[in-house]
C-alpha cells in the first residue's frame, strides 16, 4: 500500500514537516508495511519557503531585517533551481506571529522587511523570485517593500512618508528613480490562498484588517488609505486594477509590487504541487492524507487542503483530512473527502490543544489507519 502525506502546517503548534512525521508515526502503528511519502505543503503563508525547500532539495538562507514594526528579526529565505529562483515568505519578515498580541499595530505595521529580503534575493543573482504572500501582519499595500528597494514615498510637501499604512492617506506623489533596474528583470510570482480586491467591504482591510487587530474606526481609514496610495501608484502604472483578484492579498501588498517588477499572481498551492508533480505522485497512491491545523468554510478558498483534495480527485485516489479541529462550515467539504477526522473536539481550550498537539495528531492518525486497515480486511475501505 502507497500512503502519501501532503499536509500543511498546524498554526503555533506544528510545522508541516511535524505534521507528516505524527501522521506518518501514527500509520506506521497500525500499517507498519505500507510505504510512505511526505509531502509537507504550504498556500503561501508561514512554512511555504520550507515546503518548496524540502521538495526540491534547496538551500536555506537566513538574513537580519526589519520586523513590522521596524525591530530586527532573522528571517529564513531559500534557494531552488541551482541559485536561479529565491523563495520568500512574507510571514517571516512582515508576519503576525512576529508581534505579540498586546504589541500589534496595523496601523504602522511595515513590509520594510520583506523588501529588504527581496532585495537579498536581487544581490544572490536570481532570475525568478516566489514570494508567499499569506500570514502578514501588515496593510500597507507593499509601500515598505517600496521603500526598501529604494522608492520614496512623499507627501504633498515633499517629505517622505513615515512607515505603515496609516501614513499612506498623505500620500501625494512617489519617485521611484533610485528603485534597481534589475528588478524589472527578475521574473516575480506572488503565490497567495485569497481572491479579494484592494478596496472595499470585500478588501483588505475590511477582510483581513480586523484579524491583524485593526478596531472599526482604523479598518475605515485604512482602506481609504490604500485607495490613495493605489490612486497614485495608477499615475506611474495605469494598468494597475485594485479590483484583480488577489489586489487585496497580505495587506494590499500586490499594488506596492506594480511599481517594482512585473508579476502574476497564482494560487499558492497550485503552485507548489504542479513544481512537485504531485498529480502523477498522486496517480500512483492508494491513499492521500492531508489536513491543516483548523479545517471550516474558509478552506474552500485556495487552501492547502482542498487543493490536495481536488487534485488527488482529479486521478481518482482516495484523500482523507486530519484537523487539528474542525470550524464552522466543515460540512461544505465532506463532498472533496472519503473522510474528515479532527485530532481534539471544539470544547477543548486551545491553550490545551497547542500543548497536546503532536500526541493527539499520532493517536488521530492511528486510529485512521486502523479504519483504512478494517476497510481493506473485510474488502471495503472505510468511509467515515
Amino acid at each position: 500500500m502507497k500512503i502519501i502525506i501532503a499536509p500543511d502546517s498546524y498554526k503555533e503548534s506544528l510545522t508541516a514537516i511535524q505534521v507528516a512525521d505524527c501522521i506518518e508515526q501514527g500509520f506506521r502503528q497500525v500499517l507498519p508495511d505500507a510505504h510512505y511519502l511526505k509531502l509537507p505543503l504550504a498556500d503561501g503563508g508561514e512554512g511555504t519557503v520550507d515546503a518548496f525547500l524540502y521538495a526540491l532539495k534547496g538551500e536555506e538562507r537566513y538574513s537580519v531585517v526589519a520586523n513590522p514594526l521596524g525591530e530586527p528579526v532573522v528571517a529564513k529565505w531559500g534557494l531552488v533551481d541551482n541559485g536561479h529562483t529565491a523563495v520568500i515568505e512574507m510571514a517571516s519578515a512582515s508576519g503576525l506571529q512576529l508581534i505579540p498580541p498586546h504589541r500589534r499595530d496595523i496601523a504602522r505595521a511595515t513590509t520594510f522587511g520583506t523588501g529588504q529580503l527581496l532585495k537579498e534575493a536581487v544581490e544572490a543573482g536570481v532570475r525568478k523570485i516566489i514570494l508567499g504572500l499569506g500570514g502578514s501582519a501588515t496593510n500597507d499595500g507593499g509601500a515598505g517593500m517600496v521603500q526598501a528597494l529604494g522608492g520614496k514615498l512623499l507627501n504633498y510637501q515633499g517629505q517622505e512618508l513615515e512607515p505603515g499604512g496609516d501614513a499612506l492617506s498623505n500620500i501625494g506623489r512617489i519617485d521611484l528613480s533610485g528603485i534597481d533596474p534589475r528588478l524589472k528583470k527578475i521574473k516575480l510570482i506572488l503565490a497567495c490562498d485569497v481572491n479579494s480586491p484592494l478596496c472595499g467591504v470585500d478588501g483588505a482591510s475590511h477582510v483581513f484588517g480586523p484579524q491583524k487587530g485593526a478596531s472599526e474606526v482604523q479598518v475605515a481609514a485604512l482602506d481609504e488609505a490604500l485607495d490613495s496610495f493605489c490612486r497614485v501608484s495608477s499615475e506611474l502604472k495605469p494598468e494597475i486594477n485594485p479590483d484583480f483578484p488577489g489586489m487585496g492579498a497580505a495587506g494590499g501588498s500586490p499594488i506596492g509590487l506594480s511599481l517594482l517588477f512585473d508579476y502574476e499572481i497564482r494560487p499558492g498551492i497550485k503552485m507548489l504541487l504542479e513544481t512537485v508533480q504531485a498529480k502523477r505522485m498522486f496517480k500512483s497512491a492508494d491513499f492521500v492524507i492531508t489536513g491543516e491545523g483548523r479545517m471550516d468554510a474558509q478552506t474552500l478558498s485556495g487552501k492547502a487542503p482542498i487543493g490536495v483534495a481536488r487534485l488527488a480527485r482529479s486521478v481518482h485516489t482516495p484523500v482523507l483530512g486530519i484537523a487539528g479541529s474542525f470550524g464552522q462550515g466543515v460540512e461544505a467539504l465532506q463532498d472533496s473527502f472519503l473522510g474528515l477526522y479532527a485530532t481534539v473536539s471544539d470544547s477543548v481550550p486551545l491553550s490545551v490543544a497547542l500543548m497536546h498537539a503532536e500526541k493527539n495528531l499520532v493517536q488521530t492518525s492511528a486510529s485512521v489507519a486502523s479504519a483504512i486497515k478494517l476497510g481493506f480486511d473485510t474488502g471495503t475501505p472505510a468511509n467515515t
